[in-house]
């Protein structure tokens, strides 16, 4: 590994096109429905942050005239997509229901959810599995202990930061260098506790040692209290497919219990599901 540290000169930033402008680029394409294009740029206006918005905003957000963002609005309204106090727009749980049939028929989800409910009444702890999406992690599954929830509101398809979680890192650590910098460099990175690396530098060094051991422990980064470790789930070819991890509440489980007790335990379990899912010949 490099040990230069180019990421202190920013890259320049690529530029910004809006879901407007890739839509107009099929323009003449007799196959490509650009009323549907718009309608999932609609709802792919929606972020966590901002779950409530108005017509206008969605519209500065996509650059979808006002006019089209409203009959997309209209029509997810009366299919049960979205809904409206009369000034802002927002999504109904019935959208989940797009993304659901992928999430729980991939095959890496489904050979994986054995593995986290096991993990989950071995360690008596929330296990999950999650993709790399743009700059979140994606979790496609999942096993909670009901006692042992935390405050992050966590199911499947929820989504996270990737630079301040467990699977995160490791799922980052696995890129390229070049495209590592380039997350580093654009991501939106802020402290979410006191604890929080959110420095490229920082990041940069943190993503070394990840690469190097192999697995991540991130303590306190994302909420105070709440503790990880997780691990890779690699193909044949040692590529990094996903993340796994253990959340624990740093009052009942320390660093080293993490690394000493828990460690073997996650390794085991991703070596296991990683030969499952691509057997040797």
């Amino acid at each position: 590994m490099s040990e230069t540290r180019p990421i202190h000169t920013p890259l320049a930033p690529p530029p910004y096109v809006s879901p407007a402008q890739r839509i107009a680029e099929f323009a003449g394409d007799p196959n490509f429905m650009a009323s549907l294009a718009r309608g999932l740029a609609v709802i792919s206006a929606f972020q966590e942050r901002k779950r409530h918005l108005t017509i206008a905003q969605i519209s500065h957000r996509t650059d979808i005239p006002r006019a089209a963002v409203r009959r997309c609005l209209y029509t997810l309204m009366q299919l049960g997509y979205a809904t409206t106090d009369g000034r802002t727009y927002s999504l109904l749980p019935k959208v989940l229901t797009l993304g659901h049939a992928y999430l729980s028929s991939t095959p890496l989800a489904v050979s994986a959810q054995p593995y986290l409910d096991r993990l989950s009444e071995q360690l008596h702890e929330a296990c999950n599995l999650a993709t790399l999406e743009g700059e979140q992690v994606l979790y496609i599954a999942r096993s909670a202990i009901p006692q042992r929830l935390i405050s992050v509101d966590l199911s499947v398809g929820s989504r996270l930061p990737a630079y301040c979680t467990s699977m995160g890192r490791v799922l980052l650590a696995a890129l390229d260098d070049d495209s590592l910098r380039d997350y580093l460099n654009h991501a939106e990175l802020q402290p979410k506790t006191s604890r929080t690396l959110h420095t490229p530098e920082d990041l940069w060094s943190c993503l070394q040692q990840v690469r190097q051991q192999g697995w991540c422990i991130v303590d306190q980064e994302l909420e105070q209290g709440l503790r990880s470790l997780a691990v890779p789930v690699q193909d044949s070819a040692g590529h990094v497919l996903a993340a796994m991890n253990v959340s624990t509440h740093a009052g009942r489980v320390s660093v080293n219990e993490l690394e000493k007790r828990y460690l073997p335990i996650m390794l085991n379990a991703s070596r296991e599901l990683s030969g499952q899912l691509f057997p040797p010949l």
